[in-house]
């Protein structure tokens, strides 16, 4: 965001001259070159952070993003899996050396970051339990990897972990016990659950074109993102009845409001289940 949009576009005005209309028009050309609203909008994030720090440093008065409209984005459901589909999505991943991350992502709701970033340390297969600890983001070269906490305090969030899935992560440190007698010396040891054949971090395309796609076909589902498992696992938990705080809980969301909004298209049906269960109950109480 810095290098390609901000600076070559604002990096000539003084900073004590930049105006809203700098920023506003500069989100306007965005769009009209192309870039998506989301990317224009992580534009916006962006310089408006650098200048939350030039205020608190004393550098500018005010903050001058604070009265400019950032693009909105088109709201859309997300897409989810059907019981059967989740259960044809595991079946075909039993033939993916990262078993364990789709039976994980699809128990826990856990984000891809959180996937990634996950050690070994983090997890305690004799109680049943995960730490999300950290998360990580790959950047393009020749920045690297960025390794943080998660985004907010209720992000970093301890998960129970269901039965097959304390299977699953079994049988998956076994094998990884064997590639890693395999590789030898070319081993990386970063303690990782979900690295490369080497064990380095692997990279969000690589755990998406080689792992996650080719799964689609094979499960006759079609074509969804990563991050739609974590709303998958979401959707499922609230169809079964479960409480949206305690889905709000296991996926780390800062607010049970941040919850209801993302799945508000799971929650009539639910609405219309309770009012005709207590529909039921006052009648047998007559």
């Amino acid at each position: 965001m810095v290098r390609d949009h901000l600076v070559p576009e604002l990096g000539s005005i003084q900073l004590a001259k930049l105006g809203p209309e700098d920023a506003q028009a500069l989100y306007a050309r965005k769009l009209g070159q192309g870039y998506a609203p989301r990317t224009v909008q992580y534009m916006h994030v962006t310089l408006h952070l650098a200048l939350k720090y030039a205020v608190r440093w004393n550098l500018v008065p005010r903050n001058v993003t604070d009265v400019v409209n950032a693009p909105r984005i088109p709201r859309r459901d997300p897409r989810v899996l059907t019981v059967e589909q989740a259960q044809r999505l595991l079946a075909a991943a039993r033939e993916d050396r990262m078993e364990a991350l789709f039976v994980l992502a699809l128990t826990s709701g856990m984000r891809e970051g959180e996937l990634l970033g996950l050690k070994w340390e983090d997890i305690d297969l004799t109680y049943g339990t995960l730490s999300v600890r950290r998360t990580v983001v790959q950047l393009p070269p020749p920045y690297g990897w960025i390794e943080s906490e998660p985004k907010s305090a209720q992000s970093r969030r301890s998960i129970k972990l269901a039965a097959m899935t304390i299977s699953a992560l079994h049988a998956h440190r076994a094998r990884q016990l064997e590639q890693r007698v395999a590789a030898g010396e070319a081993w990386e040891d970063h303690d990782l659950v979900f690295p490369t054949t080497n064990g380095r971090r692997m990279s969000p395309t690589t755990l998406r074109m080689c792992h996650f796609r080719p799964l689609l076909p094979r499960a006759d589902i079609p074509y969804i993102r990563f991050h739609d498992l974590r709303h998958g696992a979401a959707t499922l938990l609230l169809s079964m009845g479960i409480h949206p705080k305690a889905v709000q809980e296991l996926l780390g969301h800062s607010q049970i409001s941040i919850t209801t909004d993302i799945y508000s298209h799971v929650l009539p049906t639910l609405q219309g289940e309770a009012v005709r269960r207590l529909g039921e109950l006052l009648e047998g109480s007559e």
